[in-house]
């Protein structure tokens, strides 16, 4: 055990006249996780290798002034609704939504202006026992991005001693409205280069594939004979550029994968490995399923040290309900409802082989 003050909290400066806080968690392995209160973003996690050298293992930018330029949101928590709508249409009882096109045809992560570029309020600060958390809270006001409801979402950003990463969300609504969040870390276990030579596992026999707008056709399709079966291990980059129509589209892995367990129960999304480093990383969720995204379209976006990042630097396992699940009966509900509240847990892991 070393002797660490636990959580540190720092002014970032301000963002519409709101005052932005980055936080430290510092846990007893040495690792830190810094979280910042714009955009409930996940700015670096720093942890050890097998040789006990520390690196930072999540992409990201060097100041708050940064962050207002994150198109590819590097880290942010992501809402009210994540991932692809077709069109930008929702319907709700009967009620017609146009709802902004903001990656294409289609409506993205929350649209023009979602969770990620708001200020989150402290809630809470807790440092017990082997876990250090910071409690952030937002409300979307009825209406914004043109979704109904009131919907405030609180999350819980926990640092453990067993090197875990725990995001607790819930969620409540005075109308009835779609919800969807997730986070959206990109994750490099060598800290630096190309992630294709990681290896992944992934605990899931099925997935969406999509059309040429990236919208899931509806088909829940087997993995099995297609570039998206990591059932057993295999290197990231083996079949990322195969001659698959879904890999072409996606211009590499863009997709969401079913998780193998019943609905809402928490379970095993996979595992990442880096083999030089020794650095593995375990996911858990209680969500259906899994965006695993391979930073395809990162190229030129500035991250650490004003630094260019390069094509496919950093992978994303992104837990959240299916993408344009408002327009797709047979995919599980994202609806909420007033008096109910929505909840989520997703765990990143990390550990040395």
């Amino acid at each position: 055990m070393i002797d660490i003050k636990q959580i540190e909290k720092v002014s970032w400066g301000k963002v519409n006249d709101k005052e932005v806080f980055l936080y430290t968690l510092t846990n007893q392995l040495g690792s830190q996780l810094k979280v910042s209160t714009y955009g409930g973003i996940l700015v670096s996690f720093l942890t050890a290798d097998k040789n006990g050298e520390m690196a930072d293992v999540l992409l990201g930018k060097d100041s708050l002034e940064d962050y207002l330029d994150n198109s590819c949101y590097l880290g942010a928590t992501v809402g009210q609704f994540a991932n692809r709508i077709a069109k930008g249409n929702i319907s709700i009882d009967g009620v017609e939504y146009q709802l902004a096109t903001n990656n294409g045809p289609n409506f993205l992560h929350g649209g023009d202006v979602g969770f990620d570029r708001q200020v989150f309020d402290i809630v809470e600060e807790i440092s017990e026992g082997s876990v250090n958390s910071v409690v952030l809270s937002h409300t979307s006001p009825d209406g914004f991005e043109n979704l109904p409801g009131n919907v405030t979402l609180t999350l819980k950003i926990s640092l453990t001693d067993e090197n875990e990463v725990i995001l607790d969300y819930s969620a409540t609504t005075d109308k009835k409205t779609i919800v969807n969040f997730t986070s959206h870390p990109y994750f490099n276990l060598k800290g630096e280069g190309e992630i294709s030579d990681h290896t992944l596992k992934l605990n899931c026999n099925f997935y969406t594939p999509i059309d040429e707008t990236c919208i899931p056709t509806g088909e829940i399709a087997t993995v099995k004979g297609t570039p998206f079966d990591f059932t057993e291990e295999k290197v990231i980059g083996n079949e990322i550029d195969a001659d698959h129509d879904q890999t072409k589209i996606g211009i590499g892995y863009d997709h969401n994968l079913v998780i193998n367990k019943p609905l809402n129960e928490y379970g095993l999304v996979g595992v990442a490995y880096e083999a030089t480093t020794g650095r593995a990383m375990e996911v858990y969720t209680t969500e259906p399923g899994v965006q695993f995204y391979t930073g395809n379209w990162l190229e030129g976006e500035l991250g650490k040290n004003q630094t260019p990042l390069i094509k496919r630097q950093g992978f994303c396992l992104e837990a959240q309900h299916y993408p344009d699940s408002p327009n797709q009966p047979h995919f599980p509900s994202v609806i909420l409802n007033p008096g109910e509240e929505y909840t989520q847990k997703t765990v990143y892991k990390f550990v040395v082989k």
